[in-house]
């Protein structure tokens, strides 16, 4: 018998906007981000030179996240969740996740958004599964970097494919539909 998961990524997908930037926003309490991201003149010019978008985010990350407390960054999360889960979602895509959720496939967000806010939205949308970027924390307090690689491109589909192969045992009877 095949298996049927449901990837669905959150910014684009579930959501008609991009998620990132805002939450950043949510969490600096500022407007724009960009003043912080400045007081990183070298590797800002380095990154923004090579298009490297992997290595702008763990800048933005940084000056976003490195000194919150865990906990601060969780209620920020769910809070932020809510704001995505009541405002923000497809209708087209949320009626396709519900009918994968009433086939009783097994449905996980795969996004490079921040886990510490698509856990909070996966519980809202009854979604278990989240791989998406995680942030660094030490003794309860977020590092500012990034714990593992931005959750985008290749990788996500690494991980969206380990995930199968740690969760289901392989990808033998497993049929992905990726929105």
């Amino acid at each position: 018998m095949t298996q049927t998961v449901a990837a669905f990524d959150v910014d684009g997908t579930i959501t008609d906007r991009d998620c990132v930037v805002p939450f950043m926003r949510n969490v600096t309490g500022a407007r724009r981000i960009v003043p912080r991201l400045a007081a990183r003149p070298g590797r800002l010019v380095s990154a923004l030179a090579r298009g490297d978008r992997d290595q702008l985010k763990a800048l933005a990350a940084d000056a976003a996240f490195r000194n919150r407390r865990e906990d601060d960054l969780e209620a920020l999360g769910a809070r932020f969740a809510r704001t995505v889960h009541d405002g923000w979602l497809r209708s087209d895509t949320v009626e396709a996740l519900g009918a994968h959720q009433a086939a009783g496939d097994r449905v996980v967000l795969v996004s490079a958004s921040f886990e510490v806010y698509l856990r909070p939205l996966g519980e809202l949308l009854g979604v278990n599964d989240v791989l998406a970027t995680r942030l660094a924390v030490t003794d309860g307090v977020a590092t500012g970097a990034l714990d593992g690689p931005n959750c985008r491109g290749p990788e996500k589909v690494r991980r969206l494919h380990d995930w199968v192969d740690g969760e289901l045992g392989g990808r033998t009877n497993v049929r992905v539909v990726a929105y």
